[in-house]
């Protein structure tokens, strides 16, 4: 069973016509994306903003009506994806480079529902490596004040030998932190770093979390 496909399908369910959709980036809202556009093409009525050129992409060749922030100022519903969801479901994003047009969709929604397979599922956060969006200029000093605060050393994402750079034009700088049990507290640690554009920290915003099993799927809602 494609735990991926039926966890990203699920949550089209929260959608219904007239609304404002949030669409994320990754390989399981990839299938909720897939399902989005069927829907569609029968007849459901919505309007997406998506949260990375990739997912743009995807909604364009599939009929997805696209909008922006001047027409739309808040969405009824955001679904995206996660790379790590702890037992109080705070998330780690980011790995597919698109976090902080993740995180300006998802706080712009009324419900932040968040699609994974069950290996994203963890206890603690911080086994994935943690990413923080950075201005590239003086990259280097910011992660030399990101080490003192982590006590780890960030690693500069980088492509064939080339920095990463986001669909913001940023670089982005991965730390393998371990052991997060304060998600909200170290996010606005490092958001006081000058050169910090944002982190891959998303602490209490999921409302709902639908994850994909081996026979089936779980559905949380938080109260």
């Amino acid at each position: 069973m494609d735990t991926k496909r039926i966890a990203g399908e699920k949550a089209v369910e929260y959608i219904t016509d007239g609304m404002t959709v949030g669409l994320g980036t990754g390989s399981t809202v990839y299938w909720t994306i897939k399902k989005l556009g069927e829907l569609v093409k029968a007849g459901l009525s919505i309007k997406a903003i998506p949260t990375s050129n990739h997912t743009e992409i995807l909604a364009r060749k599939l009929n997805i009506p696209l909008s922006n922030f001047d027409e739309i100022k808040e969405l009824d519903i955001t679904i995206d994806g996660a790379d790590e969801i702890d037992a109080k479901y705070n998330l780690i994003k980011g790995g597919g480079g698109a976090l902080l047009r993740e995180k300006l969709v998802a706080i712009s929604s009324k419900q932040l529902v968040i699609v994974a397979d069950e290996t994203k599922v963890v206890e603690t956060l911080g086994k994935f490596p943690l990413p923080i969006e950075v201005v590239p200029f003086a990259w280097q000093r910011t992660a030399k004040e990101i080490t003192q605060q982590l006590k780890v050393l960030p690693k500069l994402r980088s492509v064939q030998n080339e920095p990463y750079i986001t669909d913001n034009g940023n670089f982005i700088l991965d730390c393998n932190v371990s052991d997060i049990h304060a998600p909200a507290v170290l996010h606005q640690s490092l958001k006081q770093v000058t050169g910090v554009i944002d982190t891959g920290l998303f602490p209490n915003m999921a409302n709902v979390v639908i994850i994909g099993l081996s026979d089936g799927v779980q559905v949380i809602e938080k109260v």
